[in-house]
């Protein structure tokens, strides 16, 4: 008989006895462990009572700071959590009345739930800083890869990999300690029933006669349900979000001059090389606020007697942006489109279809050749066929090799002499329409460019030594005071660069329109900022400003403080009326 043979009809080995002993401790080692503890207990029965008073303690401090967590960083104080949750008494009296089971099934999900109430409140946080507005869990999940993309560009791919990363781990761990403390609470609970029910019923009652007799401490009123309130208010926007796109279907579909035909579109700008420009980030604040009001104020001054001395001559006034700290694709369209496009959802929804945008109704006519520079967009843009754009220029198309500026690819500067080498300076048959997106300006506002001469710029590469010694955006994004300045030197600069750019390249047939698209973030606007943003008219020819002297704009690049100011929608209708369009209205 084969050797394997045998081996496989031998008779298995007997167990060692030190390997069952191993076994049997294994399968009595919980038993052991909380015998050990049992023991414990009973050796320190002091520090036993410490421990489990502290941990009760500190479950019931992070159940209740959860449920009376503010969704801003300024009410973001001791006093907001002197108060008295109702969600707190409720579900004591929950747990009070469930056996045991469905006790522990409750208290996991009411652990659960104050896990999303708190990462609903931080993501308020988070948004009421930089762009001025709460959360809107219906709409804003597709700007959290952008903020992914934001921190990559501005602080490198490892820092928001790890930021990624840290928020995932942040909320798990935050799962699991509200979970346990939910439970922890509800056991101890249940195993002094009397005295809790007695505790919850005082509680309930303290908290009904407060909020009768709208009691308040601190400010605030003592009796709260705050984390009932919130989880109401993001349910309404939701609803209201839903509701909202029904509406903004229909209203996208009607366009008054979505029939116009081609020879009754901007009569009166034939023959003119019109240029719209947005700023990124040029709002009301840099010509209010004391830090940046006096650099900014001087450089379009400055901008407006070296343009009065070249021919030129410019009006200004006042649009409401769609948006407000990001976000800057909303304010373009809106303002091309002429329809209030403030969130991803209806952007989406308005690029999709074929409602008129200013830039297009330029296109449509046939007199003008129609481009687009945009330094920002680093990949395929499909929206250039909705803008009505001949040829789009992007980051790649620019011949650009110096460094980049954080988030910005490329200074301004550049990006418009690339515009005049490439577009603007090269001879052709039919007047040109140009949509630029200037990016310098862009936060954190660290490093920043400079001016250099116009003759010096190449490729870009001159630009190499001003990166290096410039600001770290880690240093400018945690120090407010130092981002407000740098905020204000970063608008300096793009001024600058267009009202030069325009002072050496424009003509008597040159049209300049530029705007703010949205006011910087609430860091440096203020919390309480408005959304408005300066727009200005430039042209040698004084026909064209006559064509809007009735707007009562502000003569020169500044606009007076008290001038028009429009909802930036309705910007569209008033430029092509003013310059002889007829409406036709498109059917619905």
């Amino acid at each position: 008989m084969p050797v394997f043979t045998r081996l496989r009809q031998s008779p298995p080995a007997e167990p060692l006895e030190e390997d069952v002993l191993t076994a049997e401790a294994g399968r009595a080692a919980p038993g052991l462990r909380l015998a050990h503890l049992r023991a414990w207990r009973t050796r320190h029965p002091r520090a036993a009572r410490a421990l489990r008073l502290t941990t009760t303690a500190l479950a019931a401090v992070l159940v209740v700071g959860a449920l009376l967590l503010p969704n801003s960083l300024p009410a973001l104080a001791p006093v907001s959590f002197t108060r008295i949750p109702a969600e707190a008494v409720i579900g004591a009296v929950v747990v009070l009345a469930l056996p045991r089971r469905p006790r522990l099934a409750a208290a996991v999900l009411y652990g659960l739930g104050l896990t999303a109430l708190t990462a609903v409140n931080l993501l308020d946080m988070g948004f009421n800083e930089y762009l001025g507005r709460g959360f809107n869990a219906a709409l804003d999940w597709d700007l959290l890869p952008d903020a992914q993309a934001y921190v990559a560009d501005t602080l490198g791919g490892t820092v928001a990999t790890a930021a990624a990363v840290g928020a995932v781990v942040l909320i798990l761990l935050l799962a699991a300690v509200l979970v346990a403390a939910a439970v922890r609470l509800a056991e101890t609970l249940a195993r002094h029933r009397v005295r809790a029910t007695r505790g919850a019923l005082a509680a309930g009652t303290v908290w009904v006669t407060c909020s009768a007799l709208g009691l308040t401490l601190f400010g605030g009123p003592v009796a709260s349900e705050r984390a009932a309130g919130a989880l109401r208010v993001h349910a309404q926007r939701t609803v209201d979000s839903l509701r909202d796109e029904a509406a903004f279907v229909r209203q996208a579909k009607a366009d008054s001059f979505g029939a116009t035909p081609p020879g009754q579109l901007l009569p009166d700008l034939r023959g003119k090389d019109v240029i719209f420009t947005f700023i990124e980030s040029y709002g009301r604040s840099a010509l209010a606020d004391p830090v940046m009001a006096p650099g900014v104020g001087r450089t379009l001054d400055t901008g407006t007697e070296a343009l009065a001395k070249a021919g030129f001559h410019a009006r200004s006034g006042w649009l409401t942006s769609a948006t407000f700290g990001g976000s800057s694709w909303l304010g373009h369209s809106t303002t091309m489109s002429g329809l209030w496009i403030d969130n991803q959802r209806r952007y989406r929804t308005v690029t999709a279809g074929d409602h008129l945008t200013l830039t297009k109704a330029f296109q449509k006519t046939g007199a003008w050749d129609t481009v687009g520079v945009m330094p920002g967009v680093q990949k395929g843009w499909p929206e250039e066929e909705w803008y009505g754009l001949d040829k789009l220029y992007d980051s790649r198309d620019l011949g650009y090799r110096g460094p980049k500026f954080s988030w910005s690819t490329m200074p301004d500067q550049y990006a418009l002499e690339a515009f005049q080498r490439l577009v603007h300076g090269r001879k052709r048959d039919k007047p040109l329409m140009s949509f630029v997106i200037l990016t310098s300006s862009h936060q954190p506002w660290a490093p920043l460019p400079r001016m250099v001469g116009w003759d010096e710029l190449g490729d870009g590469s001159v630009f190499d030594a001003i990166q290096k010694a410039g600001n770290r955006a880690s240093d400018v994004l945690t120090d407010t005071t130092k981002s407000r300045e740098e905020y204000g030197k970063s608008i300096q600069y793009s001024v600058t660069s267009l009202t030069q750019w325009l002072r050496r390249y424009g003509t008597d047939d040159t049209v300049l329109v530029f705007l703010g698209d949205h006011q910087p973030i609430a860091r440096v606007s203020g919390a309480r900022a408005s959304r408005d943003v300066p727009v200005s008219i430039v042209a040698r020819d004084r026909k064209v400003l006559d064509k809007v002297a009735d707007w009562n704009w502000t003569e020169g690049l500044r606009p007076a403080s008290g001038a028009p100011v429009w909802r930036m929608d309705s910007f569209r209708d008033r430029f092509l009326k003013a310059y002889g369009s007829t409406p036709h209205p498109s059917k619905g």
